[in-house]
Formats: structure tokens, sequence, C-alpha cells
């Protein structure tokens, strides 16, 4: 069981080390509320042992590749207009940089994001 443990621990750091280098130049930072971060991160790695790839932990699976592919964590860059406007990704993985209290932001359906 240790051996798992440090499995998913090591690519959890790999994800963040990664995932880091994505959605900096975007503007948008991991979530200062640490026990969610780890959280996240350890079911991103549960799904990308299960599938392959470190699907968002709070979108469902489609089976469909081309809506699947969108997202893949980090899927900033597919919902960027929504994201920008609730200043986080769905999950709360990613915040905006000028973000410090997550709990503070808007809760909006894609359908009330203006598309510009």
């Amino acid at each position: 069981m240790k051996q798992i443990s440090m499995n998913v621990e090591s690519r959890k750091k790999a994800l963040r080390y990664f995932f880091g280098k994505v959605v900096d130049p975007l503007g948008f930072k991991f979530t200062p509320d640490e026990e969610l971060m780890n959280f996240l991160l350890e079911q991103e790695v549960i799904l990308e042992g299960k599938h392959g790839i470190p699907f968002c932990p709070c979108q469902p699976l489609r089976h469909d590749r081309s809506r699947d592919m969108q997202i893949v964590c980090p899927c900033i860059p597919f919902h960027r207009n929504h994201f920008d406007s609730i200043k986080r990704c769905w999950c709360g993985l990613f915040v905006h940089k000028d973000v410090l209290d997550p709990d503070k932001l808007p809760q909006l359906p894609p359908v009330e994001v203006s598309h510009e």
C-alpha cells in the first residue's frame, strides 16, 4: 500500500509542476486552499490511472472524444471566457492570480457568461 501511496504522491507532484507551467502564462495559479488542491490532484491521478489522461474531476466523461478532450486538465484554454468571468476553473483547482479568497468568487453557469 505504501508503494501505491508514494506513486500517487509523486504523480501529484509531477502534475502540479506541469500544470503550473501551463496555467501561469494564462494568468491563473493553484488555489490557495491546500486541502482542496491536494484532493483535486489526487482525483486527477486516479482518473489518469483509469483513463490514461488527467481529466477534470468535476466534469462527467461523455465518451465523446472531441468533448472529453476539452476537459483534460488544465482545461482553461477551452473554457477561457467562462473561467475569466468567474476567476476560477470549474473544480476550483485554478484561480486567477489576483484571487486571495476563492470562497468569495461567484458561481455562474456557462449560459450566463458573455461570449464576446
